[in-house]
């Protein structure tokens, strides 16, 4: 298996209203480093997996919107519990939906909170 990761960060504030979230159910800020790895079986005719450029400009065009913002108020996120599961789940999403006709492999997210905790979400990108 290929792999290119490439990698951009992003500050937010939300609040996760759940009894399960002690005090993390207030308003809080958090800065995510974010990692966007491209998997595939095979090379390209340019043998690569993905043009790093490209990779680039689609984590930053998926992250842009919710840079500095406070999640509790876009209207994506409205009744959404915005986990760092969440989050991932989204941004691949995101970025899926602009490389689909272009790629052909799986897409791993991660979201690193703090250098002891990190989440992710890894799928086919269709």
């Amino acid at each position: 298996m290929y792999t290119v990761t490439i990698r951009d960060h992003m500050m937010i504030a939300h609040s996760l209203p759940s009894k399960a979230f002690g005090p993390a159910q207030n308003l809080h800020g958090a800065t995510y480093v974010v990692d966007a790895e491209f998997k595939s079986a095979k090379l390209d005719e340019n043998n690569i997996v993905i043009d790093i450029d490209i990779a680039t400009k689609k984590l930053q065009k998926a992250l842009e919107p919710l840079k500095y913002q406070n999640l509790d108020e876009l209207p994506q996120f409205q009744g959404k519990l915005t986990t760092t599961e969440f989050l991932a789940k989204y941004v691949h999403e995101v970025i899926s939906s602009e490389i689909r006709d272009s790629f052909k492999g799986s897409l791993k997210i991660t979201l690193g909170e703090s250098h002891v905790a990190w989440a992710a979400y890894e799928g086919e990108v269709v």
